[in-house]
């Protein structure tokens, strides 16, 4: 019996996103996700583009290699797809836009920094300094 491949969908796309995310935002390579979970690194390549669909067992193995909720993986998922997409399920998300700030690579270098810092008071600070310069304090 011949079997239809399976159709990414803009959904996938979104969680292979997020999963790239939150790695980076841990300071975590492909490799070091693939030992996590014991799967192999061009696994989690093919994750990330959405070369390939991500059971629901591997989405939590995944969440808990990167110590975060599955939820995290669907945030910013918009509610109802517009409706080109939902006649055509199989459509991609479009290119991230430019003006988002988590599509630039500087925005996950200053949240890695930042959490890298010794502690909760300088955290405060940096905190504080972005406030007063931004006009948000």
């Amino acid at each position: 019996m011949h079997q239809k491949p399976i159709l990414v969908t803009a959904v996938d796309s979104h969680i292979g996103q997020r999963i790239q995310l939150r790695r980076v935002m841990l300071g975590l390579t492909q490799s070091d996700l693939a030992q996590r979970c014991g799967i192999s690194f061009q696994q989690i390549q093919k994750y990330e583009t959405a070369g390939n669909r991500i059971p629901a067992a591997r989405l939590f193995d995944i969440s808990q290699a990167l110590q975060t909720s599955v939820a995290f993986f669907f945030m910013g998922l918009p509610g109802n797809f517009p409706p080109e997409t939902k006649s055509n399920r199989s459509m991609r998300v479009s290119e991230q836009k430019s003006d988002d700030p988590l599509a630039k690579s500087e925005s996950l270098q200053l949240v890695n920094l930042y959490w890298n810092l010794p502690n909760d008071d300088q955290r405060a600070m940096v905190m504080k300094m972005l406030k007063t310069l931004t006009g948000n304090e």
